[in-house]
């Protein structure tokens, strides 16, 4: 069995960085790229010293070029949070159009499988409860997320005309909230927020009432979906992530309990279409892949805290 060659756009990342161990891991030799926007040596250069790992610093929205075989890409080039895309409109958007395009030219004159890293953000601020695949989504294209969401939607049609007219081998992931260890401190998404706030002392800033909800999937279990999702029939798009829906107040509160923190709340306005509720409709996943998250909320909180933890203590200059 010849060794598989895979290039994962985006891998200094949070999720590819991720990818590219479970790849390594899996026996592939794996080319990482990454511009560093928001990517961070930090994320792979433990990886270094691997014989099968090479590192290209590289914006795939210009010319991409890759010596060799290439037996599929995983494209996670984007920056992902709502301090990025609102500080990197531009960027956001060209990496979702520009950097598909660029990904999927790519793909076919290799003959490699491609793989899209969609978004939940595809369905807006969702009138279906939970969201299947089949819904197309509540998404105001001229608002400020904006330019992630539609950047996103957009790379899900140039993804299957060139799998329609093109005849590419292409898989989408639609990606619920994840995290993890190797999220950035200030990022902008829930979950750094808080554990850094509450490892910090300080009061954990909830924006609205906290009603709202959102769905926490681990980043292992999500990489193992990506993983048989690459390896799967299907073409269609493909829900990944937590099921478990809970609101802001609930996971603010699980984390103060994680961190054995008392830090109080503080509220803020709701930002401009901050979605009312998010939870993935996984049926589709449990059936084709045989998959379903196995990372209890507790121990991930756990398990991403010792990677904080040092982090917050280094910033404060302890």
């Amino acid at each position: 069995m010849t060794q598989s060659r895979v290039l994962i756009t985006g891998g200094a990342g949070f999720l590819g960085s991720h990818l590219c161990e479970r790849f390594l891991a899996a026996g592939s030799e794996v080319i990482c790229m990454d511009n560093l926007i928001t990517g961070a040596v930090e994320n792979i250069e433990h990886l270094f010293s691997n014989r099968w790992f090479h590192f290209e610093q590289r914006d795939v929205t210009e010319y991409i070029h890759v010596t060799g075989k290439l037996d599929a890409i995983l494209h996670f080039a984007s920056p992902a949070s709502p301090i990025d895309y609102l500080e990197l409109p531009i960027q956001t958007l060209k990496v979702g159009s520009l950097g598909t395009h660029k990904a999927l030219g790519l793909a076919r004159a290799k003959g490699a499988r491609f793989l899209l890293a969609s978004t939940s953000e595809v369905y807006g601020d969702p009138l279906v409860h939970p969201q299947p695949e089949s819904y197309w989504g509540n998404v105001n294209p001229v608002g400020p997320r904006g330019v992630y969401d539609e950047a996103k939607r957009f790379a899900e049609a140039m993804t299957f005309a060139y799998h329609r007219f093109h005849g590419v081998e292409t898989r989408i992931v639609r990606i619920f909230n994840t995290y993890g260890p190797r999220m950035r401190l200030r990022d902008g998404r829930v979950l750094p927020a808080f554990m850094s706030q509450a490892l910090a002392g300080e009061p954990l800033t909830v924006f609205g009432d906290g009603s709202q909800t959102r769905s926490f999937c681990f980043v292992d279990d999500l990489v193992e979906g990506i993983y048989r999702l690459l390896n799967s029939n299907e073409t269609g798009p493909v829900n990944i992530g937590n099921p478990r829906e809970m609101t802001i107040l609930q996971f603010a509160e699980a984390v103060r309990q994680a961190v054995g923190s008392t830090s109080p709340i503080d509220f803020r306005p709701l930002p401009v279409d901050d979605p009312k509720i998010r939870q993935p409709d996984i049926t589709r996943a449990r059936a084709i892949l045989g998959w379903e998250p196995k990372v209890s909320l507790e121990e991930g909180l756990q398990r991403t805290l010792a990677y904080f933890r040092p982090r917050v203590k280094s910033r404060q200059g302890a």
